[in-house]
């Protein structure tokens, strides 16, 4: 039982990660399906990432700087996995009318102003947001910054319960998991690991970005549902950077005004 979560686990690392595992694991539709519990676990992931350059930085360089090279960490960690599908939804909801012509955009893999656009916007504002919770409190821009990463992932997983996947290319990466729904042991799984840190820091306050990250992960998906009739690997990586965006905003207002 332990090897089978393990693979379930190192395969969800290999699916949203760029870091390499040594040894083979198998690969099954069904392994892919499964691997979704691991989600936050991989927020965990990058969540330490940010924070480990972050804290290596800030001795040599000033917080901003420190800041830019933490989310520079993250992008090369996950190979811009989910910034990708950012720039994706911008682009073929920015400059597509109707189901058909909003998916082949979709599908074409350059990058457009929408994209160009609405990724340097989102990169702006979550720089930003997190060079102010640095001047707040060093200890509060770390614990944000993990729980961020763990909770937009999460947020992003649970449309798989929730909607529909309407990509129907044999190529798409997460055709696998949209096959079948996974069971809501699974999701509640996924719930106990994204609620961690948010015992461990101890603050109540926390458990409003979270609410927040969730209905903007319920305002996204019903508006790829008004539009596309569903949602796509595209739209989960939008929703894992939006509701992060809106995690640290939440925080930053709740901490400097309360």
């Amino acid at each position: 039982m332990i090897k089978r979560e393990l693979i379930y686990f190192l395969t969800a690392v290999m699916f949203f990660t760029r870091i390499p595992i040594p040894f083979k694991v198998p690969y099954s539709s069904e392994i892919m399906n499964k691997s979704q519990k691991y989600f936050p676990l991989i927020g965990y992931i990058v969540g330490a990432m940010s924070v480990l350059v972050y804290i290596c930085a800030s001795y040599l360089f000033s917080k901003e700087i420190a800041i830019v090279l933490s989310i520079i960490g993250t992008v090369l960690l996950t190979g811009a996995f989910h910034e990708d599908g950012f720039t994706d939804i911008c682009d073929s909801f920015g400059g597509g009318y109707g189901k058909e012509k909003i998916m082949t955009i979709m599908k074409d893999s350059r990058i457009g102003a929408y994209g160009v656009i609405g990724i340097v916007l989102l990169l702006l504002l979550k720089f930003l947001a997190l060079v102010e919770l640095a001047h707040l409190s060093t200890s509060l821009l770390l614990i944000t910054m993990i729980n961020g990463h763990v909770t937009s992932r999460f947020a992003a997983a649970t449309a798989i319960y929730t909607h529909k996947y309407v990509r129907d290319t044999d190529d798409s990466k997460s055709k696998p998991m949209a096959q079948q729904k996974p069971s809501y042991t699974s999701l509640l799984c996924s719930l106990i690991l994204t609620i961690i840190p948010y015992i461990l820091f101890d603050s109540w306050l926390f458990i409003i970005p979270f609410f927040v990250c969730y209905l903007g992960k319920m305002y996204l998906t019903m508006y790829f549902k008004k539009h596309i009739g569903g949602y796509t690997g595209d739209c989960l990586g939008t929703i894992q950077q939006v509701c992060e965006v809106l995690f640290y905003l939440t925080t930053l207002t709740l901490w400097k005004f309360m």
